[in-house]
Order: structure tokens, then C-alpha cells, then sequence
């Protein structure tokens, strides 16, 4: 079997929680306080994946925020998390929640590239899995491993997973940020030709 055919296949059949990769299963804590002040686990699961471009790019939304700071007490935000969730099953989140932050795990396919887009935001990217090139429009390359870290200021850029039998995954915590401009012009967000997710709205 050839590379696109196993990629292929690691994806034609995704898990219950939508998960195409062969990658390992990811698990969310969410803590909190008994009535003792005491820490708990409130929650807690399995992540939850959503196909993009022709389940060759999944999503995880772990958590989000809507306000900052983030108000914890009475579980407002875990409540607004759940809201936004909902919303989000209805296609309904951008990359960047207005006003707040997202977590989200994103899981690239062998030779998968996205398209060259730009958020308004503050992005901090993790490699967690495998090795990706963060591509600038500039024509700068950058190869990132296991550990590395992009920190994303609202440029435009791509992610490409070169390799041809492996995935690729990073974690994204992405913060909405104050309007940009950059040699007189007011940047906004771009998504792109692929990205498949409606305008952030910030």
C-alpha cells in the first residue's frame, strides 16, 4: 500500500469521537471545588474531533474563554464554555472567540498544507506530534519538532506536514487581540481558500 493509500485509510474509518488520525487519544481535565473549597475534577473526557477538508485536517476545541479576565466563580466560564460549544456544533466558532481565548488541538494529515491565512489574534502553537513547516508570506520556512513553539502575532502564514506516512498534531491556544496596523494598513482576518470555518467576528 502507498502513502496516500495509508493516510487514506487512517482516515476512512474515524473513531467515535471523530478522531482520523492514528494518533493517540487525548483526554481533558477540567478541575474545580467541592463544597469544602477543595479541588476536583469537575469533568472530564475524551476530546472531541471534527473533520475538515476532506478529513485530511481535525479540530478539538478543549476549552474556551469569553471574557478576560475570565470569571471562574459559580462556574460562569465553564458555563460559557458549554454555550459556546453548542454554538460550535452548529458551525457557528471561528478560529478566534471575540473577546476570549481557544484552546484547540489540530491534527494534520500526511502532506497535508493548509492555506495561507492570518487571525487577529495573539496564537501560541505547540508541536505536540510529528514535524510541521510554519510557511510565512514573506517566503520564510520554518521547520518545527516535537516541542517547538510559534508564536503567531497576526501574521499570515500556513502550516505544511511534509512528511508522506505521518501526522502531524499541535495544540493552539489562540487570544483575541486589539486591531493591527502594520505600514498604515489595518490588518484583519483572512481564512483562506480551505479553511472551512465561518469569520471569527473580532
Amino acid at each position: 500500500m502507498g502513502d496516500s493509500s495509508a493516510a487514506s485509510a487512517s482516515a476512512s474509518a474515524p473513531a467515535p469521537s471523530g478522531k482520523l488520525s492514528n494518533l493517540p487519544q487525548l483526554h481533558r481535565y477540567v478541575t474545580g471545588h467541592d463544597s469544602a473549597g477543595k479541588a476536583i475534577v469537575r469533568n472530564h473526557g475524551d476530546f472531541e474531533w471534527k473533520p475538515y477538508d476532506e478529513d485530511r485536517l481535525a479540530f478539538s476545541v478543549a476549552y474556551t474563554t469569553s471574557e478576560f479576565p475570565a470569571d471562574l466563580n459559580n462556574d460562569a466560564d465553564v458555563a460559557a464554555h458549554e454555550r459556546l460549544v453548542a454554538i460550535e456544533g452548529e458551525g457557528q466558532l471561528g478560529l478566534v472567540n471575540p473577546r476570549g481565548t481557544v484552546l484547540r488541538c489540530v491534527d494534520f494529515a500526511p502532506g497535508y498544507a493548509c492555506g495561507m491565512h492570518r487571525t487577529q489574534s495573539l496564537d501560541y502553537g505547540i508541536v505536540l506530534e510529528g514535524h510541521i513547516d510554519m510557511v510565512l508570506d514573506s517566503g520564510e520556512v520554518h521547520p518545527l519538532k516535537r516541542g517547538d513553539v510559534a508564536i503567531q502575532r497576526a501574521t499570515q502564514h500556513q502550516w505544511v506536514n511534509r512528511s508522506t506516512t505521518e501526522w502531524a498534531r499541535m495544540m493552539f491556544v489562540l487570544q483575541d487581540c486589539k486591531p493591527l496596523t502594520v505600514a498604515g494598513v489595518e490588518l484583519k482576518e483572512d481564512l483562506g481558500t480551505n479553511s472551512g470555518l465561518p469569520p471569527s467576528g473580532n
